[in-house]
């Protein structure tokens, strides 16, 4: 007898990943694919900010998930080192946002969002950071803002979802195609990509959380996500010592200190399809950004370049619901660049639209347009 399970998760990235955990634990069963291995796109790629950069100039449906995110990430932390014994590294390590021109708006916001923000003259700045260039006026600071080592937290929540009953894990999975039948309910038929083996996988709801590569599965059904690929790159120098103490951000490049000795330089924007290969230009690009940051870094060479792809789309506003005329078929989508921190916030909403239970908050912003 064939077994069709209550929910199939679409990608295993931080998104898929999460939404499965938050479905095991209403004790549904969930079977989760990824056309590769757990977490090795933009989830691996990313830097593990938990805040939009300039939080301020982000829409009002953005604010409301990354909010109850950020508060939410020191619990989901310390769930999962109860549960697997894995330590995902979230620390606080604040944001310093260097010479930002808007900062009355951004002080307002602070103020109306009752986030913690400070404004930082020259000598609070280098009474802090000793190591930052010496041209920076002012600054704002939020000193309640973690960072996350993305790949730790993944490796963790594949770790809890392995002990919960009900879950099945189908990687090297692809989707060869998404369908649907006259009464709008979708099936999935799947191929192994090792064996080439193809069959169909239907189950009682679909949730696509395939980030940039929303828009391939949903061409057969006539949808318009509208969700375009964006690869960002990025370096990482090795330390002989810290150099700074907080996560730094200048004209949209950002440093990010590593418990381990590391530093994390970030990263560009790129349109240009599915390519992830990183470049001689990039490389240079982020260099400089960094040594104009801190300029002890120029007597050092990164140790290592990488690509990601984000899911962009219009206003980086997320869509969070069932498509349009299919009755078993949702999305979680089109985070661009704040996957991770807005992942814990998704994942609570699409499961209670999936559930059919009311929502922690208004669910027409992220409605799949």
């Amino acid at each position: 007898m064939e077994r069709i399970p209550d929910f199939a998760v679409v990608g295993a990235g931080i998104n898929g990943l999460l939404v499965a955990r938050s479905l095991l634990q209403q004790g549904v069963s969930v079977t989760l694919l990824d056309k590769g291995e757990v977490a090795r796109e933009s989830s691996w790629a990313g830097g593990g900010i938990v805040s939009p950069l300039y939080p301020w100039r982000y829409a009002p449906a953005i604010t409301a998930l990354a909010n109850w995110a950020q508060d939410y990430y020191p619990f989901l932390a310390r769930e999962l080192l109860e549960e697997t014994g894995l330590d995902v590294e979230l620390s606080n390590s604040g944001l310093l946002m260097l010479d930002a021109q808007d900062k009355e708006i951004a002080l307002a916001w602070a103020t109306s969002e009752q986030r913690e923000m400070e404004e930082w003259r020259p000598e609070k700045i280098y009474l802090t950071e000793r190591e930052l260039a010496e041209k920076f006026n002012h600054a704002l600071w939020m000193p309640r803002v973690d960072n996350v080592r993305n790949p730790r937290l993944c490796r963790a929540l594949l770790a809890s979802l392995s002990k919960m009953p009900g879950f099945t894990l189908l990687t090297n999975t692809e989707v060869d195609s998404l369908q649907a039948d006259r009464a709008g309910i979708c099936s999935l038929v799947i191929r192994d990509v090792r064996t080439g083996k193809m069959e169909r996988l239907k189950a009682g709801t679909i949730a696509l959380t395939v980030g940039a590569w929303t828009q391939e599965l949903l061409k057969p059904l006539c949808l318009n996500a509208d969700i375009k690929p964006v690869k960002g790159q990025m370096l990482l120098y090795k330390l002989a010592k810290p150099l700074i103490k907080s996560i730094v951000l200048f004209e949209g490049k950002y440093l990010i200190p590593r418990l381990d000795g590391h530093l994390l330089v970030g990263s560009t924007l790129e349109h240009v399809g599915f390519d992830k290969t990183v470049t001689d230009i990039a490389r240079e690009s982020l260099r400089d950004a960094a040594v104009t940051m801190v300029p002890a870094l120029s007597s050092l060479r990164p140790v290592k370049q990488w690509a990601g792809l984000r899911p962009g789309s219009e206003g980086g506003v997320p869509m969070i619901g069932r498509a349009e005329r299919f009755e078993n078929l949702y999305l979680n989508a089109g985070h661009f660049r704040n996957g991770l921190v807005l992942a814990p916030a998704s994942a609570r909403l699409l499961t209670e639209l999936m559930l059919g239970r009311e929502t922690f908050i208004d669910p027409l912003p992220y409605r799949p347009r």
